[in-house]
């Protein structure tokens, strides 16, 4: 089983910073990509960015140039996700979801989301 726990949510003003992370334990060893994804109130959840164990990288055009994702193994049982969003926007409001799993096309483990308010 694999465990996904998000953290590091909160409120911050237009142009502000955050840092989310996120914690993915258990039988690791089939996790091969990792990623942020995003739901906004009515509105369906997207995809925010994604990060493979090869190490490459995708984001949304909304945040290209303002988030950046990044993993740290830890040990064989950890492994631990990062999403550092800059230079935020009331749009970016939302639940922040981490996911994992064996291909970015099949993302099997989600936390239960950590909540970003960005006031203008």
């Amino acid at each position: 089983q694999v465990q996904v726990v998000e953290s590091g949510g909160g409120s911050v003003q237009a142009g502000g910073s955050l840092r989310l992370s996120c914690a993915v334990s258990g039988s690791i060893f089939s996790i091969n990509a990792m990623g942020w994804y995003r739901q906004a109130p009515g509105k369906q959840r997207e995809l925010v960015a994604r990060i493979t164990s090869g190490g490459n990288t995708y984001y949304a055009d909304s945040v290209k140039g303002r988030f950046t994702i990044s993993t740290i193994s830890r040990d064989n049982a950890k492994d631990t996700v990062y999403l550092q969003m800059n230079s935020l926007k009331p749009e970016d409001t939302a639940v922040y979801y981490c996911s994992a799993g064996p291909t970015w096309m099949k993302m099997d483990y989600w936390g239960k989301g950590t909540l970003v308010t960005v006031s203008s």
